[in-house]
């Protein structure tokens, strides 16, 4: 597995000749995730469909279904007869809201990549294995604006023949990049068998829901001293909390909850509360969705 953006993983692999090693052990095929995906295990059906087909394609790039949560995800596209990754910070911003949009762009990226080891190794041995540029700007922890100069591991699936997208169920995405999206996996919206994390048979929905928490729950330090157990999320659609926020044990929330702490204010919610489709002000009013 490789961080996110680190398109010169194919030369770390040469390089370092772990890419030699692999071949010399009979490996044809590599699989890549990034790091932080804990939906990416190595599914045998997929292994099973590149060896029957005699490993006929050099790259297979598994995509899924956006969501509200996926907007900005890369996407892939055809240009120039060649299949391509489009990332958002690589599309103008008056172009924007067209690659938002979830009619024109169905599918992203999850950046898990099969990919045949000797055509990694004659790309890179010849020099031919291109990747675009990103562009990205970004703001560092104390204020300061940086541009951050990246290679995308996928962009590199114009280099290979054959190259082609699996759409594959949303569990195979499953990132935690921010506390928001370690709430979701703490929950009981989660299972854990046979070291794979799946959606509890419980939820009625297959989507996951929209969870923005605010700043107070940033560091992981904050974020759990917030919850002295993790809410019910089974039936959740989406939840907004800001301001200096507390949950009590065996709180549910269903529907859709906004809590919202005006500055200087605090709001606990308390044990074995049900929330169902309400906003909860400053001074803990609770009203109706």
């Amino acid at each position: 597995m490789v961080p996110t953006w680190h398109g010169d993983l194919y030369e770390s692999l040469y390089n370092s000749g772990v890419l030699d090693k692999l071949l010399d052990k009979g490996k044809e095929i590599i699989f890549i995730s990034n790091i932080d995906n804990l939906g990416a295990t190595v599914d045998l059906n997929i292994l099973s469909h590149i060896v029957k087909s005699g490993c006929q394609s050099q790259f297979i790039a598994e995509v899924t279904n956006k969501t509200r949560a996926d907007v900005k995800g890369g996407t892939l596209i055809e240009y120039n007869g060649c299949v391509k990754l489009l990332e958002y910070a690589q599309v103008p911003k008056e172009k924007v809201d067209d690659f938002k949009c979830v009619k024109k762009f169905k599918i992203f990226n999850t950046n898990n990549l099969w990919i045949s080891l000797k055509a990694i190794k004659e790309r890179v041995s010849q020099g031919t294995l291109e990747r675009d540029v990103i562009v990205n700007h970004k703001a560092l922890d104390d204020g300061r604006n940086v541009i951050q100069l990246e290679t995308a591991v996928g962009a590199a699936i114009k280099n290979f023949s054959g190259a082609f997208a699996i759409n594959v169920p949303r569990s195979r995405f499953l990132p935690v990049k921010h506390t928001s999206d370690l709430l979701l996996v703490m929950s009981n919206l989660y299972t854990i068998e046979d070291g794979v994390i799946a959606m509890s048979p419980d939820r009625q929905f297959p989507s996951t829901p929209l969870i923005k928490l605010g700043p107070d729950f940033k560091r992981i330090q904050n974020f759990l001293k917030r919850f002295q157990t993790i809410p019910d999320l089974l039936e959740l659609d989406h939840l907004t909390v800001t301001g200096d926020v507390y949950f009590g044990r065996d709180v549910s929330l269903r529907g859709t909850v906004i809590i919202i702490a005006n500055h200087g204010e605090r709001i606990d919610i308390p044990c074995n509360s049900l929330l169902e489709n309400k906003i909860v002000s400053g001074n803990l009013r609770i009203l109706d969705h």
